[in-house]
């Protein structure tokens, strides 16, 4: 199949200026949504926390996939093996109204371990690297300052989180979306909980 006829019939191909994918799209986003993408280990976990901890709350959609590597069209097998570049990814769909992108990246340091290079818990290789994938030059300054601000009072300097341009998205396979609610005793990773930190402010 040629190239372009792949990008076309990839499942939840983007379609929007947000990067929001056609299924996201086809399900009456409103306007003024906005988009968080994180890397924090194992996406299966991290989706679920997000999604257990906001719903209800201004999210309005989670989804796990792949973003930071080369290689077009990106499968699960590729991403594992290592040689794609990319990370097991979460973008979360929100109403700014309600979450801030603040309140999601503070959220993202309590829950997960940002002091591992390439690794959660046992999980280890590039796939499961920490990074934050800022959309814009806003989101870039409140990742740097909540990075920094995280970094001095709770990971004490110790924090290797990248802090990149976002660039293509790749939803994962169908059977990664909701894996835990559809499977609630698959694996989590170890190192996903939420720690009792205090405040940033």
């Amino acid at each position: 199949m040629p190239n372009f006829m792949a990008r076309l019939f990839r499942p939840f191909m983007t379609s929007t200026s947000l990067g929001i994918s056609s299924t996201e799209a086809a399900m009456n986003v409103p306007d003024g949504a906005q988009k968080c993408t994180i890397a924090a280990g194992c996406f299966w976990g991290v989706e679920h926390m997000y999604r257990k901890a906001f719903s209800g709350k201004g999210l309005y959609d989670a989804r796990v996939g792949y973003i930071g590597g080369d290689a077009q069209n990106p499968s699960y097998r590729a991403v594992c093996s290592g040689n794609t570049g990319h990370a097991e990814a979460l973008q979360v769909i929100y109403d700014p109204t309600k979450i801030t992108y603040r309140q999601l990246l503070e959220f993202f340091y309590k829950m997960h371990d940002p002091t591992t290079s390439n690794q959660q818990g046992p999980d280890r290789g590039s796939q499961y690297r920490s990074g934050i994938f800022y959309e814009n030059e806003e989101q870039k300054s409140i990742a740097e300052e909540v990075t920094k601000l995280a970094n001095e009072k709770w990971w004490k300097g110790k924090i290797v989180t990248e802090i990149l341009p976002a660039g293509e998205w790749w939803d994962a396979e169908t059977y990664h979306q909701k894996y835990l609610d559809k499977n609630p005793g698959g694996y989590e990773c170890p190192s996903h909980f939420l720690r009792n930190f205090g405040s940033l402010e």
